[in-house]
């Protein structure tokens, strides 16, 4: 299984409205890939007062991550996707995603 993750830094005004856009965009667009396996949004606030988001979405191969990525290479598969409509919340986008072979998951 592999992990992607992606992140961005949002003023925090803007950090309600960019969770929905982040939901209609990212993520619905992974949900319906053949290997996409699930995702985790998560958040932190800043010492500068903005939002830290990490979008992890997990998938059964790293071809399937190619393939919501639009790439032909692993190394093509590391620039991040970005969306119309991201520049509305004043995000700092990652412009890189980080991409891991998940060994172990447990949740209790």
């Amino acid at each position: 299984m592999i992990a992607r993750e992606w992140k961005c830094l949002c003023p925090q005004d803007t950090a309600e409205g960019f969770l929905g856009h982040l939901r209609a965009t990212g993520v619905d667009e992974a949900k319906v890939l053949p290997g996409y396996l699930g995702h985790q949004i998560m958040t932190r606030k800043t010492d500068a007062g903005t939002v830290e988001f990490t979008l992890l979405t997990w998938w059964e191969s790293m071809a399937h991550a190619r393939t919501f990525a639009g790439a032909a290479t692993d190394e093509e598969a590391g620039r991040a996707v970005l969306y119309p409509g991201d520049e509305r919340y004043r995000i700092v986008p990652d412009k890189h995603v980080l991409h891991y072979e998940v060994l172990e998951t447990v949740l209790k």
